[in-house]
């Protein structure tokens, strides 16, 4: 398991030999930052989880705060906040906005369709287009929350479990290999 996770993620020479990243070099090359176990992958994927619905650019500098905060893996916290991109986040924001709206008890999704400019002004339609926007704030609001937690928690506890079912087996796999040897080396009567 930690081979392969070595494999995949950047090591510390990267965080160091950039020039941006130089004043935080102390703080992002913290050995806790890096480590691979369970523990440390599975917070990084809650916060990767969690972060990749903030909107904007934010995504992977707040992953790496709360990286440090929590002392997550911090490779696996930013790699894990890509699963939102220009193809999947229409269809997240939908179903937040679908989710923030059955919680706050509104018809059909309240969805409203944007206000189109007619014969009004210029100001009385920019007065219906904010309105829009808030009111389609609230519900996708709470539904990007709840989403993300949603998702935070799930992602952390299945690859808690994930973890521990590979150890299992892998620790079956040894034993059975070392009855095997046993068996194989036992005197033949």
């Amino acid at each position: 398991m930690r081979r392969w996770f070595k494999r995949i993620l950047p090591n510390h020479e990267v965080v160091r030999d950039n020039r941006w990243l130089r004043p935080f070099r102390n703080t992002l090359l913290h050995p806790r930052l890096w480590h691979i176990n369970r523990r440390s992958v599975s917070a990084g994927v809650a916060i990767g989880l969690w972060c990749g619905l903030i909107p904007g650019p934010f995504q992977m500098l707040t992953a790496a705060f709360l990286c440090v905060l929590f002392r997550a893996n911090l490779p696996v916290a930013v790699f894990t906040t890509l699963y939102t991109n220009p193809f999947t986040i229409p269809v997240i924001y939908f179903a937040a906005f679908q989710i923030g709206s059955f919680l706050l008890g509104r018809e059909n999704g309240g969805f409203q369709p944007a206000p189109e400019w007619g014969e009004q002004s210029l100001r009385e339609w920019m007065d219906q287009a904010f309105a829009w926007v808030a009111s389609l704030g609230t519900p996708l609001f709470l539904g990007l929350f709840v989403l993300a937690s949603t998702l935070a928690i799930a992602g952390y506890f299945l690859v808690r479990a994930w973890w521990r079912w590979h150890l299992v087996h892998q620790w079956r796999r040894r034993r059975s290999r070392r009855r095997m040897a046993t068996t194989s080396l036992a005197p033949k009567k």
